[in-house]
C-alpha cells in the first residue's frame, strides 16, 4: 500500500473500524445492555462517517450518518438494542463495505439497496423505544477535569473547538490550570500544558460529554462527576474500560483482505527494529569483505572463513526476522467467523455456539488469507449437514445449542488447524452408497474407514437429501480439498456417528521458506520437504533390479509402498549401486521414495512453477541452490496419492485374479 495514497489508506482503516463494529454488534446481541459495547459502536460509526466525509465518500457518510443516530438514541436510552436493531446495523455494515468498496462509482442499485436498509433500521429503531435497555444517566451538573495528551496540538487537536462544544452543552465555568507549565527553557511549543476544570449545568449525560473528545478520548485524561460530589471524581476510563485500541493499531489482517488489489500488513515496531538491527550487522560484514578483497597479498583463510561465518550467521537471523514480519494470528482468521455463525444460526434456525482455542498460535499471512475460503465451506457443512436441530440433539441426549470449536496449534514444521461439531458425524452407510453409485468404489470393495470418508472430497460428491442455500449441489469440498493441498497442506477427517466431526487442515508455517532434503536421481537434484520426512534407509538387494514389480517395502512389519523416482522421471542415467529409500508421509498416507543419493539438508526459498509447468503433478515448486542450478520441489501429497491409486489398482486387479481362480 503506497503511503502516498490517502485513500487507500482510507480503506484500510475502514476496514478495521467496520470490523470492530462487527465483532461489538455480536458481542451485544448476546448482552443487549452492555453499555460499553453501544459506545464502541457509536464510536466506530462515529469515526466512519467524519472519516468518510472527508476523503470524498459521501454516499457511506451519509448512510452512515442515520445508523449513528440509531445508536445515539440507544446510548442515551431513548431506544433498546434489541435483536432486530442489531440484524439490520449488520446488514448495515455489509452495505457500508460496498460502498467503500465501490468509492465513486457506487451505482443506482447499490444506493436502492441502501434505501431498504434505513426502512428497516427506522422500523426496528421504533420497535425498540420505550424500553430503553441502557438507562439515561442521571444528573443535572457535571465537575470535569481534562487533559489532552501530550502531542495532541502537534496532532492537529486544538482544545478552543473542545471547550466551545462544552459551552454547547449548558452553562459552564471553565478555570484554566497551569501547575504543569514549565520554566521557559524546558518548555516545547508543540505540547499543550494547560489542563482544564469545568463546571457545567444542564440537562446532560455523562455520554454527551464523553462524546466531544471522542476523537481523542482513548489517550487523553479525563475525569467526570456528578455536582453533588465534588470529591468524588473518577476518571472515565473507569466507565470505559474495555475502549477499542485506535484503528491505527489495530490488526491489517483482515482490512488488507477488504481492499482490492492492495495488499498490507502492519507489524509490531520491535521487529522492524530487529529488521534494522540485522541489516546493520550484515552492512559491517559486507564492508569487512570488502576491505579483505581489496587488500593486497593472500587473505589469511581463518579470516575469510570467520568473515564467512558471521554473513551466514546474520543472513540466517535475518531470514527469521524477516520471516517473523509475515506472521500473523490465527485469531485474525478465526475472529472472521463469528459473523457467519451468526447468520447460520439464524439461517438454520438452530442454536450454534462458536469455541476457539490456540488463537495466539502464528501462521504466514498468505496462509491465512488463503484459507478464509475452504474454512467457510467447511464450517458451512458442519453447520448444516453436521449439527442437528434443537429438538433432535435433546432427544439425542446433548444441549439444544449446537457446538462449533476452532482449534490451532504449531506442531514442528505445521500447524494443525481443526474445525471440529458435536453433530451428527458422518453416516458411512449413505456414504458408501453415494460413492457407489457415482463409480468411486465398486460394491463390496473393501476400502478403509480412511479412504471411505475422504470420498466426500470426490467432485459432486453429496449425501444432502435436497438442495439448499447452504449445501447440497456437491460443490464446496472439492474445492476445499484442492485449496488445501495448493498451501502444501492435507486434510484428515475423524468422524463418530452420533458425536461429532472433526476436520483437521495440516498447514506449513510458511510457503516461502521450508527446510528440504536434496537428493539425487540419475543426474538431477530435487527436494524433498523436510516436514514431510519420516525415515531413510537402503533398498533392499531383492528390490533393486527394475524387473521386482511388488513396488511395497516390508517396514517393520508394515507394508508401503514405493516409487521408483528413476522411472517417474525416465532417468537414463546409470543408476547407483545401493539406493536409498526416503519415506515420506502426508496424513495418514505413507510411501517410499527410491533415489540414488541422499545429498543432505537445506534451507529452500521457494520459487513458483511457470503457467508452461504449473501442471506438472510431481512438483510443488522450485529452488535455485548455491551452484546456480535448480532443483525440483516434490509434491508430497501427489506422490502419497498416486501410489496409494496404483495400490488399489493393484489390489483390484489380484481381486479379480482370485475371483477367476475360484
Amino acid at each position: 500500500m503506497s503511503g502516498n495514497d490517502p485513500v487507500a489508506a482510507f480503506r484500510v482503516e475502514a476496514a478495521d473500524l467496520l470490523e470492530q463494529v462487527e465483532q461489538a454488534l455480536l458481542d451485544l446481541s448476546s448482552d443487549p445492555g452492555n453499555r460499553p459495547l453501544v459506545d464502541e459502536v457509536f464510536r466506530g460509526l462515529h469515526t466512519l462517517k467524519g472519516s468518510g466525509a472527508m476523503f470524498g465518500f459521501d454516499a457511506l457518510a451519509g448512510f452512515t450518518h442515520h445508523c449513528e443516530t440509531a445508536f445515539d438514541r440507544v446510548r442515551k436510552g431513548k431506544a433498546t438494542a434489541t435483536r432486530r436493531l442489531i440484524e439490520v446495523i449488520l446488514s448495515a455494515r455489509d452495505h457500508m463495505q460496498a460502498l467503500i468498496d465501490a468509492g465513486s462509482d457506487a451505482d443506482a442499485a447499490l444506493i436502492d439497496a441502501g434505501t431498504g436498509i434505513l426502512a428497516d433500521l427506522e422500523q426496528a429503531v421504533s420497535e425498540g423505544e420505550g424500553t430503553p435497555a441502557v438507562a439515561p444517566s442521571p444528573g443535572k451538573g457535571w465537575r470535569l477535569t481534562f487533559k489532552l495528551p501530550p502531542g495532541a496540538m502537534a496532532n492537529g487537536t486544538n482544545p478552543l473547538p473542545l471547550l466551545d462544544e462544552l459551552r454547547d452543552l449548558g452553562q459552564c465555568t471553565i478555570t484554566a490550570r497551569l501547575d504543569d507549565m514549565p520554566t521557559l527553557d524546558e518548555l516545547v511549543p508543540t505540547e499543550c500544558y494547560v489542563f482544564w476544570d469545568v463546571e457545567l449545568i444542564g440537562d446532560v449525560g455523562r455520554e454527551d460529554i464523553e462524546d466531544v473528545f471522542i476523537f481523542v478520548i482513548d489517550d487523553m485524561e479525563l475525569a467526570i462527576a456528578p455536582l453533588d460530589t465534588p470529591d468524588e471524581a473518577a476518571p472515565v476510563e473507569d466507565d470505559v474500560e474495555d475502549m477499542p485500541e485506535p484503528a491505527a493499531a489495530a490488526s491489517a489482517g483482515r482490512a488488507a483482505k477488504s481492499a482490492p488489489g492492495q495488499e498490507s500488513v502492519r507489524v509490531q515496531a520491535e521487529r522492524l527494529d530487529e529488521l534494522m538491527n540485522r541489516v546493520g550487522e550484515l552492512v559491517i560484514a559486507q564492508s569487512r569483505l570488502d576491505q579483505l578483497s581489496a587488500g593486497k597479498g593472500v587473505v589469511d583463510a581463518g579470516t575469510l572463513r570467520a568473515v564467512s561465518e558471521d554473513i551466514q550467521r546474520l543472513s540466517a537471523e535475518l531470514r527469521d526476522t524477516t520471516m517473523a514480519l509475515r506472521m500473523m494470528p490465527v485469531s485474525n482468521l478465526f475472529a472472521r467467523f463469528r459473523r457467519l455463525i451468526h447468520d447460520l444460526a439464524h439461517e438454520t434456525g438452530k442454536t450454534i455456539e462458536l469455541v476457539t482455542e490456540g488463537e495466539a498460535t502464528e501462521v504466514d499471512k498468505t496462509v491465512i488469507e488463503r484459507l478464509a475460503d475452504p474454512m467457510i465451506h467447511i464450517i458451512r457443512n458442519s453447520c448444516d449437514h453436521g449439527l442437528e436441530t434443537g429438538d433432535d440433539r435433546v432427544l439425542a441426549g446433548k444441549s439444544a445449542a449446537g457446538r462449533i470449536t476452532l482449534s490451532a496449534r504449531q506442531a514442528g514444521g505445521e500447524v494443525l488447524i481443526a474445525i471440529t461439531d458435536d453433530g451428527r458425524g458422518i453416516n458411512r452407510a449413505r456414504v458408501r452408497a453415494k460413492a457407489e453409485a457415482q463409480g468411486l468404489i465398486e460394491p463390496g470393495q473393501t476400502v478403509s474407514d480412511n479412504d471411505l470418508l475422504h470420498t466426500i472430497f470426490a467432485p459432486g460428491f453429496s449425501t444432502a437429501a435436497a438442495i439448499t442455500n447452504l449445501s447440497g449441489r456437491g460443490v464446496g469440498m472439492d474445492v476445499v480439498k484442492r485449496s488445501i493441498e495448493s498451501l502444501r497442506g492435507t486434510i484428515d477427517i475423524d468422524s463418530v456417528e452420533g458425536s461429532g466431526t472433526t476436520m483437521t487442515l495440516h498447514l506449513p508455517l510458511t510457503l516461502a521458506i521450508i527446510e528440504c532434503m536434496l537428493v539425487r536421481v540419475g543426474d538431477g537434484r530435487y527436494a524433498i520437504p523436510l516436514s514431510a520426512v519420516e525415515e531413510c534407509l537402503e533398498l533392499p538387494a531383492s528390490e533393486v533390479p527394475a524387473t521386482a514389480r511388488r513396488n511395497f517395502l516390508d517396514v517393520r512389519g508394515e507394508l508401503v509402498p514405493y516409487l521408483r523416482l528413476r522411472d517417474s522421471f525416465a532417468s537414463t542415467h546409470p543408476p547407483d549401486l545401493f539406493q536409498k529409500v526416503v519415506i515420506v508421509g502426508q496424513g495418514r498416507g505413507r510411501v517410499g521414495l527410491v533415489v540414488d543419493q541422499i545429498i543432505g539438508n537445506t534451507q529452500t526459498v521457494i520459487k513458483s512453477l511457470s503457467r508452461f509447468h504449473a501442471g506438472l503433478g510431481s512438483f510443488s515448486g522450485a529452488t535455485i541452490l548455491g551452484d546456480g542450478t535448480v532443483a525440483l520441489i516434490l509434491d508430497i501429497a501427489s506422490l502419497i496419492a498416486g501410489a496409494q491409486k496404483s495400490q488399489r489398482s493393484l489390489s483390484g486387479r489380484h481381486h479379480d485374479h482370485a475371483g477367476e481362480a475360484a
